[in-house]
C-alpha cells in the first residue's frame, strides 16, 4: 500500500488542467484531464485535495519573528515604520487555493460515492475556513467567494464583505467539517490528515481570535460596518468566546488526544519537537518530513549557522519564565543583573528545553550558547535535531513540524473561559495545570493570581497595559503560559498581539543577555568567551568585541549605558538591534495592506486605514 505520508507531500501529481470546447459535438481531449471525466471517485477527490496540505500549512514555524524572538535583520513586519509599505502584489493577498476549493465543491456531484462526497465536502469546507481565517486575521474585511469564478464573472470585482459575514461563513464551514470528517486516522497518516477533531481545534482557535479581537479593539475595524453581516445580524465578543470554549471542551471531552509525556520533565517538551515523527498523542495536525524520501527542512541551518539569521530569544522572554517552584523570577533581588548561569538556574524546565543553558551539549565541541550563531546570546534549541544528523551542514532536518497541538487547545479553553469570566479552578486543573504538570511545575492558583497580578506582566516596557477586570491576574498568567509553551511556533505570537491590541509590545526593548563589562566569562561549561572594549564609545553605548578561546573574533556587541528602562543598570544588556528601530503604528499595523495592483484591478476594494499606496 502506498505510504500515505508520501501521498501528502508528493503533491505535484495533483496539478490538473481542465479544458473544454464549445458546441454540441464537443469531445473530451485524450491528452488532458477534464472536469467531465474527473471527480468521479474518492481517489480523484483525495488527489485533488492533497494540494491544500502542501499549499496552506506552514513549513518553517521556527523562523517567525515577534517581540520574543528576533534575528539580526528583522523583517519589515517587525520593523514597521517606514520599512513597512504597501506592496504592488503579493503580501498575503492570494486567492488561487480558494479557487481550487470552490472547483472541488462545485464538482462533487459527479461522484457517485455518497460517503466520499460527504467526507471531501467536509474536508474542503475545513480548508476554506482555514484559508479565510488567515485572510481575516491579516486583512480584516475581505470578499467572500463560494463558487469557482470565470474570467468574466462580476464577482471578481466584488467589494469586501464585512468581518461578521466572513466569521459566520467560517463557522458554517467548520460545523459542516466537524459533522462530516472522519474520526482520528490510524498510523501512518494519523497526524498528517485532517479529521473532525482538527476542525474542532480550528473552530476553537478562530473563535478565540475573534472574541478577544472584539473585546480589546473597541472600534469596529477596519470599517464601521465590520461587525455587522449583510443581513443586519451581529455578534459580540462573548458570543465568539463562548463558541471557542465550547469547541475546545468538545475536543477535550472526546478523549482522543492527550499531552505527550514519558515522565521525564527535563526532556519531554524538547523531545516533542525534535523527534523525527510527530507524536500522535498530542499533535493533531503536522507537516510531514521524511528521511527515507529525503523530504527535509532547514531549521538546523537557520539556528546553528553563522551565515543564516542568527536568531535568538529576547531577554524579555527569558525573564518571563517562572522559577521551578512557581514563584516569579522578576521578584528576586537583582534579577535584572544576574550573570547567565545564575539567571537560568532553577527555572521552569521548559527554559532549558528551549534555549542553550549550562549542561546542554549539542556536540562534543560545542557547549552552551554560541554567540556567532545567535543575536541575543539566548540561542534556541527547539526543533533542532541531534548533532549526528548533521543538520548544520546540509539543511538535513527531517523532524515533523506541528501545526495544531493539544496543548494549545487546553490554553484556548482556559483563555476563553477567563475572558468570559466563567473560569474556575477546576477549569485550570484540566487545562493549564496539565501543561505545567508535564514539566513538573506547580499548578496555577486562580485566586492567588487574581489577588496579585504580576507587575512584570503589566509593565509598559515588558508587558500588557490594557488588561483589567477581576480576572486580570489569571489572564496575564495564561498569556505567560501561551508565550512559554507556544514559543517559536509560527505566526502565533504575532497574531496574539494583534488580537489583544498589544502591537505596542513590538516597540518594547528587544535586548540580549546581561554582561556587566569587559572581562572573561564562563557560561556554565568549559568554554570561555572574552569581551574586550572597543575604542568606539558614545554617550549612550559601549561597543565590545567577542572573542572565542584562541583569539578568534566572533562579532561586535553593544551594551546599554543609559537604557530606556529603569529595569537594567548602567551596563549590561546586549542591545541586539542597536542600529534598527521597531515602530509598530497603532493606527494601521493591526491590518496588512491590500496590494496596490489589486486596488487598481478592482475599484470596489477599499484600502485598509492609513495605508498609502
Amino acid at each position: 500500500m502506498m505510504d500515505m505520508k508520501k501521498t501528502i507531500i508528493t503533491l505535484a501529481a495533483a496539478l490538473l488542467a481542465f479544458s473544454a470546447c464549445d458546441g454540441p459535438l464537443t469531445l473530451l481531449p485524450e491528452d488532458q484531464l477534464s472536469s467531465e471525466a474527473y471527480f468521479r471517485t474518492e481517489a480523484d477527490l483525495q488527489l485533488f485535495s492533497n494540494t491544500f496540505y502542501n499549499n496552506l500549512l506552514p513549513k518553517d514555524p521556527w523562523s517567525y519573528e515577534s517581540d520574543l524572538f528576533v534575528t539580526h535583520q528583522p523583517s519589515n513586519l517587525i520593523r514597521g515604520g517606514n520599512d513597512r509599505t504597501v506592496p504592488s502584489t503579493g503580501g498575503g493577498w492570494s486567492w488561487g487555493d480558494l479557487r481550487k476549493m470552490n472547483t472541488l465543491l462545485g464538482n462533487l456531484d459527479k461522484c457517485q460515492d455518497a460517503a466520499a462526497v460527504t467526507k471531501y465536502s467536509a474536508l474542503t469546507k475545513f480548508w476554506r475556513a482555514y484559508f479565510y481565517f488567515d485572510k481575516l486575521a491579516k486583512f480584516g474585511d475581505v470578499p467572500w467567494i463560494d463558487k469557482e469564478l470565470g474570467s468574466a464573472d462580476e464577482a471578481l470585482y466584488a467589494p469586501r464583505d464585512t468581518r461578521e459575514t466572513i466569521m459566520q461563513h467560517i463557522i458554517e464551514d467548520l460545523d459542516e467539517a466537524i459533522a462530516g470528517l472522519p474520526d482520528k486516522y490510524s498510523a501512518p497518516e494519523t497526524a498528517y490528515r485532517v479529521n473532525k477533531y482538527t476542525a474542532m481545534f480550528l473552530k476553537a482557535q478562530v473563535c478565540l481570535f475573534e472574541g478577544t479581537f472584539r473585546r480589546y479593539h473597541s472600534q469596529p475595524a477596519p470599517f464601521d460596518e465590520s461587525y455587522t453581516a449583510a443581513d443586519g445580524s451581529t455578534h459580540d465578543a462573548e458570543y465568539y468566546l463562548t463558541l471557542s470554549a465550547e469547541a475546545a471542551d468538545q475536543l477535550m471531552s472526546a478523549n482522543k488526544y492527550k499531552l505527550f509525556t514519558t515522565g521525564k520533565p527535563a526532556q519531554d517538551y524538547l523531545t516533542l519537537f525534535n523527534a523525527d515523527d510527530a507524536n500522535t498523542d498530542e499533535i493533531i495536525l503536522a507537516v510531514n518530513f521524511d528521511r527515507n524520501l529525503k523530504i527535509k527542512h532547514d531549521c538546523g541551518r537557520f539556528i546553528t549557522n553563522q551565515t543564516a539569521s542568527r536568531p535568538g530569544m529576547t531577554k524579555k522572554m527569558v525573564d518571563m519564565y517562572l522559577m521551578a517552584d512557581g514563584s516569579r523570577f522578576t521578584d528576586k533581588a537583582g534579577w535584572n543583573v544576574m550573570p547567565f548561569a545564575e539567571e537560568v538556574a532553577g527555572r521552569d524546565p521548559r527554559l532549558a528545553q528551549t534555549i542553550r543553558t549550562p549542561g546542554y551539549s549539542w556536540s562534543v565541541a560545542n557547549c552552551g550558547p554560541e554567540f556567532k550563531y545567535c543575536q541575543t546570546g539566548y540561542q534556541t534549541i527547539k526543533y533542532v535535531p541531534a548533532y549526528d544528523t548533521k543538520p548544520y551542514s546540509t539543511d538535513n532536518c527531517f523532524n515533523d513540524m506541528p501545526v495544531f497541538r493539544y496543548a494549545e487547545a487546553l490554553l484556548i479553553y482556559a483563555e476563553a473561559k477567563a475572558e468570559l469570566g466563567t473560569l474556575t479552578q477546576a477549569d485550570l486543573d484540566k487545562s493549564v495545570n496539565l501543561i505545567r504538570k508535564r514539566v513538573g511545575m506547580p499548578s496555577l492558583d486562580m485566586a492567588v493570581a487574581n489577588a496579585n497580578p504580576d507587575p512584570y506582566m503589566t509593565d509598559p516596557k515588558t508587558g500588557f497595559t490594557n488588561v483589567d477586570g477581576g480576572n486580570k491576574g489569571v489572564i496575564l498568567e495564561i498569556r505567560r503560559e501561551r508565550a512559554i509553551e507556544l514559543f517559536q511556533e509560527g505566526l502565533g505570537r504575532y497574531m496574539d498581539l494583534m488580537r489583544w491590541k498589544a502591537g505596542y509590545c513590538i516597540n518594547q526593548p528587544m535586548l540580549g543577555m546581561y554582561i556587566p563589562g569587559p572581562d572573561e566569562y564562563n557560561f556554565g561549561d568549559n568554554s570561555k568567551y572574552c569581551f574586550f572594549v572597543d575604542n568606539t564609545t558614545s554617550s549612550t553605548s559601549e561597543k565590545y568585541q567577542i572573542y572565542e578561546p584562541g583569539g578568534v573574533e566572533v562579532q561586535d556587541m553593544v551594551y546599554l549605558v543609559n537604557p530606556a528602562t529603569d529595569k537594567y543598570d548602567t551596563k549590561g544588556c546586549w542591545e541586539c538591534l542597536h542600529s534598527i528601530s521597531c515602530n509598530f503604528n497603532e493606527d494601521k499595523h493591526y491590518f496588512y495592506p491590500i496590494p496596490a495592483n489589486e486596488l487598481l484591478l478592482n475599484k470596489n476594494l477599499k484600502q485598509n486605514p492609513n495605508w498609502v499606496n
